[in-house]
């Protein structure tokens, strides 16, 4: 006797190509977002500005990045792992284990800075030959840098594309 919400083993796994088609796995053609967060430890200082900031101290940063685009034939936006190699090997290297002040292009190291900064490298990389082919419609949406738990900046595409 089945019971709802027990655990059970499938018995029979469905098979692609037997139980389900090519033509079946793109569920729709809309718009979809998908969001991938990534943590980062940096220091850095604040200039002309008067509080504890202008002296050098580190943040564990969390930045979190909405990413929308059309689903491919296989139903995917864009797969997270692509999301993740973007990061390590583009955006991670500027900022893990850096002195920001140092590795981004000049500007105060603010968080409202910084977004701007994170948005353009993650737009750059999505419309590069690399990935335009491999998702339709593809761009950043929105970024949030969060430099402590309880605070962030955001930016958002129609602020980035005025």
């Amino acid at each position: 006797m089945k019971t709802p919400g027990m655990f059970r083993i499938v018995e029979n796994l469905q098979q692609y190509g037997q139980d389900i088609h090519k033509e079946q796995l793109r569920y729709h053609n809309k718009r979809v977002l998908v969001s991938k967060e990534f943590t980062f430890d940096a220091a850095h200082h604040l200039h002309a500005y008067e509080g504890k900031c202008k002296n050098l101290h580190g943040h564990t940063y969390k930045a979190v990045y909405g990413i929308s685009g059309y689903v491919n034939e296989v139903g995917l936006t864009l797969d997270f792992g692509d999301i993740k190699e973007i990061w390590k090997r583009l955006i991670e290297p500027h900022l893990d284990h850096r002195y920001l002040n140092e590795t981004l292009p000049p500007m105060n190291t603010t968080a409202e800075n910084m977004v701007v900064w994170l948005f353009e490298q993650m737009e750059t990389a999505l419309t590069s030959e690399a990935y335009a082919d491999q998702v339709l419609g593809g761009r950043v949406e929105f970024v949030r840098l969060y430099e402590t738990p309880t605070s962030f900046a955001e930016v958002r595409r129609e602020w980035m594309v005025e």
